[in-house]
Formats: C-alpha cells, sequence, structure tokens
C-alpha cells in the first residue's frame, strides 16, 4: 500500500495523519480501539419510533454525543411516512459505515475522490413479516450493494480500496456473517 506523505494534510476531507496516528496507537496499544455504541429507542405511536445517541465510549473514556433518528413505515405499511423505514435506516447504516471505508481507504492512498456512491436494494417477503406464511422468511434474501466510484485512481486502486472495505466495514462484517443478539424483556 502507498501512503500518502507527511506533507500531505488532508485528502477528501481525511486528516491523513490524524488517521495514521490513530492507526499507530490503536497497533501499540489495541485497548485505545475498544469502542462501543449504544442507542435507545422509544415508541412514538403508531408506527413511528425515535433513536437517541447520548455517548459512545473509545478507549475506555466515554464521549458525550447528541442524535435522535425518526423512523416510520410508509401508509400502505401503516404508518404515516413521516421518516424513512428500519429497512432504510438498515441498508442507510451499511452504506454509511462502507463509505467511511472507502473514503479513508482512498485517502490514505492519496486518491482523491471526485464522487461515490452506494446504492443497497433488497426485497423482503411481507407473509414472513406478518406470519402468513411459516417457510416465508421475515427477512432478506440478498441484499445487493451497488458502488460507484470516480477519482484520480486507477481501476486497480479501487479494486483494492473495494477488497479492505469488504473485508473491515463493521457493518458489512455484522450484516454478511450472523452475530449473536441477546434480547431480554422487562415488563413494567
Amino acid at each position: 500500500m502507498n501512503v500518502v506523505s507527511p506533507k500531505t494534510k488532508r485528502v477528501n476531507g481525511i486528516d491523513v495523519n490524524y488517521l495514521m496516528d490513530t492507526i499507530d496507537a490503536v497497533a501499540a496499544e489495541p485497548k485505545k480501539g475498544m469502542v462501543a455504541f449504544a442507542v435507545k429507542s422509544a415508541w412514538k405511536g403508531q408506527t413511528k419510533s425515535e433513536h437517541t445517541v447520548a455517548s459512545y465510549t473509545l478507549g475506555g473514556a466515554m464521549i458525550a454525543r447528541s442524535f435522535k433518528v425518526a423512523c416510520d413505515e410508509p401508509v400502505e405499511l401503516c404508518g404515516e411516512n413521516t421518516a424513512a423505514n428500519p429497512q432504510e435506516l438498515l441498508m442507510s447504516a451499511l452504506n454509511a459505515c462502507m463509505m467511511v471505508g472507502y473514503v479513508a481507504g482512498c485517502a490514505v492512498r492519496g486518491i482523491v475522490l471526485e464522487r461515490l456512491e452506494l446504492e443497497t436494494s433488497g426485497e423482503l417477503d411481507l407473509r414472513g413479516f406478518l406470519g402468513i406464511d411459516e417457510t416465508a422468511k421475515p427477512g432478506y434474501d440478498a441484499l445487493r450493494v451497488k458502488v460507484r466510484i470516480k477519482g484520480d485512481g486507477t481501476p486497480e486502486q479501487f479494486r483494492e480500496v473495494h477488497q479492505a472495505v469488504l473485508k473491515t466495514s463493521p457493518n458489512y462484517f455484522n450484516i454478511v456473517r450472523p452475530i449473536p443478539v441477546e434480547a431480554t424483556l422487562s415488563i413494567w
């Protein structure tokens, strides 16, 4: 991998020196790379929900944040169509995580991007979600991600970045490989 020279400050909006310093720090002391995220969700009536991010933990230190994400279903699925639905948010989260990988991967290679788009799609069988047919899966058989990238990199460099993203994107990893989810129930 050819890395940009120390003289280069920013590529694609990424501070490459800071990124490389972070990589070196985590490589030297893995505990600095431990990160934990949490989201609290609340029902807001009908099919609407609000999801709150208050903080995350990086290297054992809690860092305050304050974000809210709305979610709703289309009218045809009993919602009011006031926000993206859970499937669209899932695909958005996958695209956003992968996009960070493409931008950073290109930046450390000195590739200046002109354009980057990810488009993810998939089909669900509502019979599974609605409990109509036990043989119908409530989830996807497959998702398709189309990546369109343009910049001053060579096709080979872009293929290298693409493979790196598929290998290192947390959300890509979590979707293509089942991970355990421990769900508990508390009754108020």
